[in-house]
């Protein structure tokens, strides 16, 4: 009998977790199916144009730049900020995370307010005019400047917990620091360098914003200005499929990669302390580049966004944005985060109780989301709502639909993550007293997986408040957000009606943030004292981490 039970309910939330799979993947079959009926031909002739060609050549040369620029300014950050006695070790690790915190389209609306036309550069010099922003180096500098913490922190992560008795033993042996890094910790970063160089890649594919307001063409840009101009809707289908066919691509590159990662040694809480590097005369030019990285990303948006106020006020315009764009950002957020993590709960479930293909294939459609820019998900509801369910159309639930499409695998990843450290003996123990499976999930499963539902539900509303695109696309009529109020004052040249709206919402999207940075501090800067047990270290691999937030 209880073997039975446990077969249907395992069952029941086998067919939950399919259903959330289903819908989560809905977007891509929308894409697929407007594909084919647009016609191989037609979808061809789009897919080989001049104009596709060139919008491919252009967002693959960003996401390549964006990408090796973050990796090579995250590097040195988390070597000093690791490994050395560098001043203010503690406030720099801090620091040089935040710009996270700033999405790209205020981080871009900071930059055109500084150095665009009537920005404060050229009233400070007295100049009409200088040299433009906009183009590649405008979205190469704003993604860059405020998507490198991706690597810093999966990096830094793994190399506070490296052994250094293997620095050591190359030192020993007559290598230098640089042939010790190169030899000896670079293949044990390059893990972790890899998933974060895959954030930031797929990020910069999926950005609408800072490429919308640095006016550089790209997919996502050039899908939107297509569906504003109600142009032929198939032809947009074919460049968002092209969208997720690339970033695809870039995903099943990185994990046959890192499946060809050697195995080496990670030393996990019986790791010593390494000895710290002593800078000396390094210590200024390191805190001369911390300085000025620190001013480019969170000094200059801020100081902007402080001129811009004020120029607002001076010029009594309504710089303040109204409480009713606060309430709608933070009531939608909350409601996507809830949402989001109670749907992520059945397929984290089923995942840990019933490994194989079938679960395999679950996971893989509930994280499709993860392939899909916004922009693409929005598309795609939009025309399943006009076309297949009008009722939904331009509504609130949709707009909460596509939340959840877009952010499930964070909920997902962070629920499997405290369902992975829970003992089934627990669980096994109240169903053997008699307790029914309802029961126990409430009053002891659900009690232990409260951590990983707080952070996933964190993760999902810091990430809903950012995102622009699929608001823009699915809000209902009438309905604003912090978010859209910035997008529709800048892209009319109300730089000072935007600044209120920009401050609120980098300040709201702090919070969650520095939560996040704090509980990452705690793990990273402390490791332990314990001496090492002189048993030899599981080999470990390095994966793309699941529960790692992509903030779109």
């Amino acid at each position: 009998m209880r073997a039975s039970r446990r077969i249907r309910d395992n069952a029941v939330v086998g067919v939950a977790a399919l259903a959330v799979g289903i819908l989560a993947a809905l977007p891509i079959g929308y894409l697929a199916w407007r594909g084919f009926e647009y016609g191989f031909s037609s979808s061809f002739k789009i897919a080989t144009s001049s104009r596709t060609i060139n919008l491919l050549r252009s967002t693959l040369l960003l996401a390549i730049a964006v990408t090796t620029a973050s990796v090579v300014i995250a590097l040195p950050i988390a070597w000093l900020t690791v490994r050395t006695n560098l001043i203010g070790r503690n406030f720099w690790s801090v620091v040089t995370v935040l710009p996270l915190a700033i999405p790209t389209y205020v981080g871009s609306w900071a930059m055109i307010g500084a150095l665009g036309p009537r920005g404060m550069v050229s009233n400070l010099l007295g100049v009409q005019s200088i040299p433009s922003i906009y183009g590649f180096w405008g979205a190469w500098a704003s993604l860059t400047l405020f998507s490198y913490p991706y690597v810093l922190l999966t990096v830094r992560a793994v190399w506070v917990r490296l052994d250094p008795s293997l620095e050591e033993a190359s030192r020993m042996l007559g290598r230098s620091s640089w042939q010790t890094f190169v030899h000896v910790v670079w293949p044990q970063l390059r893990p972790a360098a890899s998933s974060g160089a895959l954030l930031v890649a797929l990020y910069s594919l999926s950005d609408f914003g800072a490429v919308t307001m640095m006016r550089y063409d790209t997919f996502t840009r050039e899908i939107y200005l297509q569906y504003r101009g109600a142009l032929e809707r198939g032809a947009t289908a074919v460049l968002g499929l092209m969208l997720v066919v690339l970033t695809v691509t870039v995903l099943t590159g990185e994990q046959r990669l890192r499946k060809r990662e050697d195995v080496y040694r990670l030393h996990g809480s019986g790791a010593r302390n390494p000895q710290l590097v002593h800078l000396k005369r390094l210590q200024v030019p390191a805190l001369a580049g911390l300085g000025i990285l620190t001013t480019l990303a969170l000094v200059v948006p801020l100081g902007v966004i402080s001129y811009w106020i004020a120029r607002g006020v001076r010029a009594n315009e309504p710089v303040w944005p109204a409480w009713s764009l606060i309430s709608n950002s933070l009531s939608v957020s909350l409601l996507a985060a809830a949402v989001t993590t109670v749907v992520a709960i059945p397929v984290a479930l089923f995942i840990r109780r019933s490994p194989g293909w079938f679960a395999n294939i679950v996971e893989r459609l509930s994280w499709s989301g993860y392939a899909l820019p916004g922009i693409v998900v929005a598309l795609a509801l939009v025309y399943l709502g006009a076309n297949a369910l009008p009722w939904a159309y331009q509504s609130m639930g949709m707009l909460i639909f596509g939340y959840s499409v877009l952010f499930l695998p964070q909920a997902i990843g962070a629920v499997r993550s405290s369902l992975l450290q829970v003992t089934p003996s627990l669980e096994e123990a109240s169903l053997l007293l008699g307790t029914r499976r309802i029961t126990t999930f409430r009053k002891v499963l659900l009690p232990l997986l409260r951590p990983g539902l707080g952070a996933g539900a964190g993760l999902v509303f810091l990430t809903t408040m950012k995102e622009l695109p699929a608001t823009l696309l699915l809000s209902p009529t009438g309905f604003s957000t912090l978010a859209t109020r910035i997008w529709n004052s800048t892209s009319e040249g109300f730089l000072g009606r935007s600044a209120g709206s920009a401050l609120t919402l980098v300040l709201l999207s702090s919070v969650p943030m520095s939560l996040f940075i704090v509980r990452n501090q705690a793990q990273v800067l402390r490791p332990s004292h314990r001496p090492n047990s002189g048993h030899d270290d599981k080999k470990a691999k390095h994966a793309l981490p699941s529960d790692t937030s992509d903030t779109r």
